[in-house]
C-alpha cells in the first residue's frame, strides 16, 4: 500500500471536481481505508460502515470542487465529512448498536498507526495529547472517537456535565497552546 502526499490528494481531488472517473478511483484507492476506520470506530458495525463509505463517497464526488486547501488538509475535509456523516447515523434513535462495547479500550492510544504514516503534524498532536493526564486523555480519545453528547459522555465517564465541559475545553486549549509553542 503506497501512502500519498497531501498534495497529490488534494490534486486527486482537483481532478474530482472536474469530473475525471478516473482521479476519482485513485482517491478512493488511496483514502478509503482510513476513512473507512474513523467510520467503524464511530458506527461500531461491518454493514453500517460500509453503507456510509458509499454515501460519504458520492458526497465528496459532488462537492470535490468545495475543497480549499487553505482551510484544511486533503485528508482533514475527507475525514471530516466522514466523521459528520458517521456520526449522524451512530446518533439516529433506530440504529440499533452492536454488542461491542463503544468505549475506547485502554490499551488504544493515539499513537496505534503505523509510525510510517503519522505526518509531523501529527506527530506533534500526539506529543501534545500525551502531555494531558491519562484520565484526560482518554476522555478526550472517547470524546472524539465515540460520537457521544457531552451528556451521554459525561454519563459514562460517571462525572458531572458542567466538569466534563471545563476538563474537554481545557485539555483543548493545553493542545491548542502546545501545538503553537
Amino acid at each position: 500500500m503506497s501512502t500519498h502526499s497531501p498534495i497529490e490528494i488534494a490534486f486527486m481531488l482537483a481532478s474530482v471536481a472536474n469530473g475525471d472517473a478516473d482521479a476519482f478511483a485513485r482517491l478512493y484507492q488511496a483514502t478509503s481505508a482510513k476513512v473507512y476506520g474513523v467510520v467503524l470506530r464511530i458506527v461500531r458495525r461491518h454493514d453500517l460502515a460500509a453503507e456510509l463509505m458509499e454515501e460519504i463517497y458520492l458526497h465528496i464526488w459532488e462537492t470535490a470542487g468545495k475543497f480549499d486547501p487553505d482551510l484544511a488538509s486533503p485528508m482533514s475535509w475527507i475525514v471530516a465529512i466522514a466523521r459528520a456523516r458517521a456520526i449522524n447515523l451512530a446518533r439516529r434513535p433506530d440504529i440499533v448498536a452492536s454488542d461491542a462495547d463503544p468505549e475506547i479500550a485502554d490499551n488504544d492510544s493515539p499513537s496505534a498507526l503505523p509510525r510510517r504514516e503519522l505526518t509531523d503534524e501529527l506527530k506533534r498532536l500526539l506529543t501534545c495529547i500525551g502531555r494531558l493526564e491519562p484520565d484526560r486523555q482518554r476522555m478526550l480519545l472517547i470524546a472524539y472517537y465515540g460520537a457521544f453528547t457531552r451528556d451521554e459522555l459525561a454519563a459514562r465517564l460517571e462525572v458531572p456535565v458542567d466538569m466534563l465541559r471545563s476538563s474537554l475545553r481545557r485539555s483543548l486549549f493545553e493542545i491548542e497552546q502546545c501545538l503553537t509553542s
